[in-house]
């Protein structure tokens, strides 16, 4: 599949529809708002701190989590193919005066401009929206140097996630747009740790990651159910 190919019109109309709502901590995106405090920490726990490194985030959306990372000391690069959200990203980095470069590309473009030049490679929330989540894995490879840690995030293919990410968060919690999550491009744990080894990377880490709805907060831990992370290593 060509990086062109793998793009969903759909998903990218989605995100550009309420681009304008990205930064608001009450609006559709609040459970990024609360999930970005235990993202961020986990990202640079597993890279030992975050300062200097050169990061690029991988469907960056609207700059949340980019610009948490901008803010602990990264020198960071942000794609994404939702021009709208970009233009959200780019003016609310100029306001916070946090220096981002935010780009439209897929991930397979960016890999043939820039081989082998991040430290620290995220791809958060983005794998489930896209047609082929291989190839952007092999393009997150590819844009990894020799040693450099990679972090993806996404939902698990199980009925419990069904239940909690499109029936709870979407239909009666109203925490996300409805029609944000299709449960047939959820991907299984072990799907994603063998794409991730067939892109020639080192498995080094996996957790859950889990929602309290009284406290509205989250936590990582043991449980890869619903929504997940893998960690990665690209070898020297």
């Amino acid at each position: 599949m060509t990086s062109a190919s793998n793009v969903d019109s759909t998903e990218i109309a989605k995100f550009n529809d309420i681009a304008s709502r990205w930064w608001d901590p009450q609006g559709e995106f609040k459970p990024l708002h609360q999930l970005n405090p235990t993202r961020l920490s986990y990202i640079s726990d597993q890279v030992q701190g975050l300062f200097g490194k050169k990061t690029i985030d991988v469907g960056c959306g609207g700059g949340i989590l980019a610009e948490s990372m901008a803010r602990a000391g990264a020198e960071v690069t942000g794609i994404d193919m939702a021009d709208e959200a970009l233009t959200v990203a780019r003016l609310h980095a100029l306001e916070a005066q946090i220096t981002i470069s935010y780009q439209q590309s897929t991930a397979e473009a960016f890999a043939e401009a820039q081989p082998a030049s991040f430290d620290l490679v995220t791809c958060m929330e983005m794998l489930e929206h896209v047609p082929d989540p291989e190839s952007v894995i092999r393009a997150c490879a590819a844009l990894a140097k020799p040693g450099a840690t990679l972090v993806f995030s996404t939902l698990n293919k199980t009925w419990k996630a069904y239940a909690l990410a499109i029936v709870a968060a979407e239909r009666l919690l109203k925490l996300v747009p409805q029609g944000t999550h299709e449960f047939n491009k959820f991907i299984r744990p072990s799907d994603l740790m063998r794409a991730i080894e067939n892109a020639g990377l080192e498995l080094v880490d996996a957790t859950g990651l889990h929602y309290n709805p009284i406290n509205q907060s989250f936590k990582t831990g043991p449980g890869l159910d619903v929504n997940y992370f893998v960690v990665a290593r690209k070898p020297c």
